[in-house]
């Protein structure tokens, strides 16, 4: 299991940093698929280790991206969060162990609801850093939730193409 997530760590990033960084709609959609990472963290996962990681993949693409933090911060927010997203939208699959937070485990309306709140959050958290003030608070709203949508999308395809319904 570390090295299945070693390795998304890599591709969810290399992905990023190669395509979708250079993804842009009209200056209002940016796709930030390295969330999936944090997303995809087993349950049993250690908060210490998952906000060590979530840092780790925030910080590298701020080092790319020019953004001078912003990733990590929002990316730490959300792996903190986390856990009470889980509670807030429990179900009883959880409990048991070897369950992952994805499509095929836990059916598609937990992974929606799971999925579109962190990335929300995510988003606004990072383009009102960007911004850092309130001035053009609908725009960046605007850019908030147009980039969650692409973002939740291309994730769910991404959960559709790769991982299989469990039975």
């Amino acid at each position: 299991m570390l090295i299945t997530n070693i390795i998304r760590f890599f591709i969810v990033l290399i992905l990023q940093l190669l395509v979708f960084n250079n993804i842009q709609f009209s200056g209002y959609v940016n796709i930030y698929f390295y969330v999936l990472f944090i997303l995809l963290l087993p349950f049993e996962t250690p908060r210490w280790l998952m906000l060590i990681s979530a840092f780790l993949l925030g910080l590298t693409v701020d080092i790319f991206s020019h953004s001078y933090g912003m990733h990590a911060a929002a990316s730490v927010f959300i792996s903190y969060l986390r856990p009470y997203v889980v509670y807030f939208i429990r179900s009883k699959k959880e409990l048991d162990v070897g369950v992952l937070p994805t499509i095929g485990h836990m059916g598609f309306s937990w992974f929606l609801s799971y999925a579109s709140i962190l990335i929300f959050i995510h988003h606004f958290i990072y383009f009102f850093l960007e911004v850092f003030r309130l001035n053009d608070f609908l725009t960046t709203f605007y850019r908030v939730i147009y980039s969650s949508i692409a973002t939740i999308i291309v994730i769910i395809a991404e959960q559709f193409l790769f991982f299989k319904q469990r039975k």
